[in-house]
């Protein structure tokens, strides 16, 4: 049962939610996990968290999980 993802001006055809994950879900610039949640942005820069945003310098983010 295959499912269409249309993204950026693009359509991808997959079979499963982890080929999805896998080929568009962004990475994290800190520990380069794949981010399927919300994650957090800063600067322009994509994080799983805020404590991989702080690592890598961005300032006054919080982390309410």
């Amino acid at each position: 049962m295959a499912f269409t993802v249309e993204a950026q001006g693009a359509r991808h055809v997959f079979d499963c939610f982890e080929c999805a994950i896998h080929r568009l879900a962004p990475i994290c610039e800190h520990c380069q996990c794949r981010i399927i949640g919300h994650g957090v942005e800063a600067g322009g820069r994509f994080f799983c968290c805020a404590h991989c945003a702080l690592s890598e310098g961005a300032k006054g983010l919080v982390d309410h999980i």
